[in-house]
Protein backbone atom coordinates (compact mmCIF):
# COMPACT_ATOMS: atom_id res chain seq x y z
CA UNK A 1 0.00 0.00 0.00
CA UNK A 2 1.85 3.37 -1.12
CA UNK A 3 1.34 6.27 1.23
CA UNK A 4 -1.55 7.95 -0.11
CA UNK A 5 -3.42 4.89 -0.14
CA UNK A 6 -2.28 4.33 3.39
CA UNK A 7 -3.75 8.36 4.51
CA UNK A 8 -6.53 7.74 2.47
CA UNK A 9 -8.29 4.81 4.94
CA UNK A 10 -8.77 8.41 7.71
CA UNK A 11 -10.87 9.64 4.81
CA UNK A 12 -12.76 7.02 3.13
CA UNK A 13 -15.59 6.79 6.07
CA UNK A 14 -14.36 2.27 6.36
CA UNK A 15 -13.13 1.05 9.56
CA UNK A 16 -9.10 1.27 9.72
CA UNK A 17 -6.61 0.17 11.68
CA UNK A 18 -5.20 3.66 13.36
CA UNK A 19 -2.12 2.14 15.28
CA UNK A 20 -0.26 1.37 11.82
CA UNK A 21 3.12 2.34 12.39
CA UNK A 22 3.25 4.63 8.90
CA UNK A 23 0.38 6.61 10.32
CA UNK A 24 1.12 6.78 14.23
CA UNK A 25 4.67 8.34 12.83
CA UNK A 26 2.75 11.17 11.00
CA UNK A 27 0.71 11.52 13.63
CA UNK A 28 3.16 12.08 16.03
CA UNK A 29 4.68 14.53 13.97
CA UNK A 30 1.96 16.81 14.22
CA UNK A 31 1.18 16.40 17.86
CA UNK A 32 4.65 17.10 18.61
CA UNK A 33 4.12 20.41 17.17
CA UNK A 34 0.77 20.82 18.69
CA UNK A 35 2.70 20.69 22.33
CA UNK A 36 4.92 23.10 20.94
CA UNK A 37 2.04 25.61 19.84
CA UNK A 38 0.88 25.30 23.69
CA UNK A 39 4.28 26.32 24.98
CA UNK A 40 4.93 29.61 23.10
CA UNK A 41 3.92 32.50 25.40
CA UNK A 42 0.36 34.33 24.35
CA UNK A 43 2.73 37.90 23.68
CA UNK A 44 4.23 35.47 20.66
CA UNK A 45 1.07 35.77 18.35
CA UNK A 46 3.10 36.17 14.87
CA UNK A 47 5.08 32.79 15.80
CA UNK A 48 1.81 31.32 17.26
CA UNK A 49 -0.16 31.86 13.69
CA UNK A 50 3.07 30.92 12.07
CA UNK A 51 2.72 27.52 13.68
CA UNK A 52 -1.03 27.24 13.12
CA UNK A 53 -0.51 28.05 9.09
CA UNK A 54 1.64 24.92 9.31
CA UNK A 55 -0.50 22.51 11.44
CA UNK A 56 -3.43 23.17 9.86
CA UNK A 57 -4.58 22.70 6.63
CA UNK A 58 -6.15 26.12 6.11
CA UNK A 59 -5.53 28.59 8.74
CA UNK A 60 -7.42 31.71 7.57
CA UNK A 61 -6.68 35.13 8.15
CA UNK A 62 -7.61 37.31 11.36
CA UNK A 63 -8.24 33.46 12.78
CA UNK A 64 -6.45 32.79 16.34
CA UNK A 65 -6.86 29.92 18.76
CA UNK A 66 -6.75 30.46 22.66
CA UNK A 67 -4.06 27.75 24.02
CA UNK A 68 -4.18 25.18 25.16
CA UNK A 69 -6.03 23.52 22.21
CA UNK A 70 -5.28 19.78 21.90
CA UNK A 71 -5.71 17.78 18.05
CA UNK A 72 -5.64 14.13 17.60
CA UNK A 73 -3.37 15.35 14.44
CA UNK A 74 -2.38 18.88 15.84
CA UNK A 75 -4.58 19.87 13.50
CA UNK A 76 -3.59 18.61 9.84
CA UNK A 77 -7.10 17.97 9.17
CA UNK A 78 -8.63 21.31 10.19
CA UNK A 79 -9.28 23.77 7.61
CA UNK A 80 -10.44 27.59 9.14
CA UNK A 81 -11.57 30.36 7.26
CA UNK A 82 -11.52 33.97 7.95
CA UNK A 83 -12.08 35.34 10.92
CA UNK A 84 -12.36 32.13 13.25
CA UNK A 85 -12.39 32.16 17.04
CA UNK A 86 -11.77 29.36 19.08
CA UNK A 87 -11.39 30.10 22.89
CA UNK A 88 -9.24 27.75 25.49
CA UNK A 89 -9.24 23.86 25.66
CA UNK A 90 -10.75 23.50 22.45
CA UNK A 91 -10.27 19.47 21.32
CA UNK A 92 -10.56 18.55 17.62
CA UNK A 93 -10.00 14.57 17.06
CA UNK A 94 -9.27 15.96 13.55
CA UNK A 95 -8.51 11.89 12.32
CA UNK A 96 -10.50 12.98 9.48
CA UNK A 97 -11.89 16.96 7.84
CA UNK A 98 -12.83 19.65 10.24
CA UNK A 99 -13.99 22.57 8.50
CA UNK A 100 -15.11 25.48 9.84
CA UNK A 101 -16.05 28.56 7.90
CA UNK A 102 -15.66 32.67 8.08
CA UNK A 103 -16.70 34.28 11.16
CA UNK A 104 -17.39 31.34 13.27
CA UNK A 105 -16.52 31.68 17.16
CA UNK A 106 -16.31 28.73 19.63
CA UNK A 107 -16.33 29.19 23.68
CA UNK A 108 -14.24 27.17 25.91
CA UNK A 109 -14.24 23.43 25.79
CA UNK A 110 -15.16 23.23 23.04
CA UNK A 111 -15.14 19.19 21.70
CA UNK A 112 -15.15 18.50 17.66
CA UNK A 113 -15.18 14.48 17.47
CA UNK A 114 -14.38 13.25 14.32
CA UNK A 115 -13.84 9.87 15.17
CA UNK A 116 -15.76 6.59 16.81
CA UNK A 117 -15.21 2.72 17.29
CA UNK A 118 -17.66 -0.56 16.63
CA UNK A 119 -20.43 -0.83 19.01
CA UNK A 120 -19.86 -4.27 18.89
CA UNK A 121 -17.52 -6.04 21.68
CA UNK A 122 -15.33 -8.39 18.84
CA UNK A 123 -14.85 -5.52 16.35
CA UNK A 124 -13.77 -2.75 18.73
CA UNK A 125 -11.40 -5.31 20.56
CA UNK A 126 -9.33 -5.15 17.24
CA UNK A 127 -8.66 -1.68 17.58
CA UNK A 128 -10.83 -0.40 14.77
CA UNK A 129 -11.37 3.22 13.94
CA UNK A 130 -14.11 5.06 11.53
CA UNK A 131 -13.63 8.64 10.79
CA UNK A 132 -16.69 10.82 9.73
CA UNK A 133 -15.91 14.69 8.71
CA UNK A 134 -17.40 17.66 10.85
CA UNK A 135 -18.49 20.68 8.63
CA UNK A 136 -19.79 23.65 10.49
CA UNK A 137 -20.91 26.69 8.29
CA UNK A 138 -20.17 30.55 8.49
CA UNK A 139 -20.73 32.88 11.39
CA UNK A 140 -21.98 30.42 14.07
CA UNK A 141 -21.32 30.35 17.63
CA UNK A 142 -20.58 27.52 19.92
CA UNK A 143 -21.35 28.06 23.26
CA UNK A 144 -18.94 26.58 25.87
CA UNK A 145 -18.38 23.27 26.45
CA UNK A 146 -20.73 22.07 22.91
CA UNK A 147 -19.62 18.88 21.73
CA UNK A 148 -19.68 18.16 17.81
CA UNK A 149 -20.05 14.68 16.95
CA UNK A 150 -18.89 12.53 14.08
CA UNK A 151 -20.45 13.47 10.57
CA UNK A 152 -22.39 16.55 11.70
CA UNK A 153 -22.38 19.47 9.18
CA UNK A 154 -23.92 22.61 10.99
CA UNK A 155 -25.12 25.41 9.14
CA UNK A 156 -24.48 29.01 8.29
CA UNK A 157 -25.37 31.52 11.27
CA UNK A 158 -26.29 28.53 13.66
CA UNK A 159 -26.10 29.16 17.26
CA UNK A 160 -25.47 26.39 19.78
CA UNK A 161 -26.19 26.78 23.44
CA UNK A 162 -23.57 25.65 26.19
CA UNK A 163 -23.28 22.26 27.34
CA UNK A 164 -25.11 20.86 24.12
CA UNK A 165 -24.29 17.70 21.94
CA UNK A 166 -24.56 18.15 18.45
CA UNK A 167 -25.17 14.25 17.35
CA UNK A 168 -27.30 15.50 14.57
CA UNK A 169 -27.48 17.93 11.23
CA UNK A 170 -28.56 21.37 12.16
CA UNK A 171 -29.61 23.67 9.07
CA UNK A 172 -29.17 27.61 8.43
CA UNK A 173 -30.10 30.14 10.90
CA UNK A 174 -30.95 28.36 14.14
CA UNK A 175 -31.03 28.09 17.52
CA UNK A 176 -30.26 24.81 19.14
CA UNK A 177 -29.50 23.22 22.39
CA UNK A 178 -29.98 20.28 24.78
CA UNK A 179 -28.43 16.59 25.29
CA UNK A 180 -28.74 15.85 21.68
CA UNK A 181 -29.51 19.13 20.78
CA UNK A 182 -32.82 20.39 19.70
CA UNK A 183 -33.99 23.25 17.34
CA UNK A 184 -35.66 25.44 19.59
CA UNK A 185 -35.41 28.70 17.50
CA UNK A 186 -35.34 29.73 13.92
CA UNK A 187 -34.17 32.75 12.62
CA UNK A 188 -34.53 35.40 9.88
CA UNK A 189 -31.35 36.36 8.31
Amino acid sequence: MDNSELFNQLHNREYYYPSQPELLKVQMKYMDLNFNYNQIPPSHKEEKVSLLKKLFGQFGEGSWVETPYYANWGGRHVYFGKHVYANSNLIMVDDTYIKVDDYTQMGPNVTLVTATHPTNAQEREKGLQINMPIKIGRNCFLGAGTIVLPGVTIGDNVVVGAGSIVNKDLPDNVIAVGVPAKIIKREEN
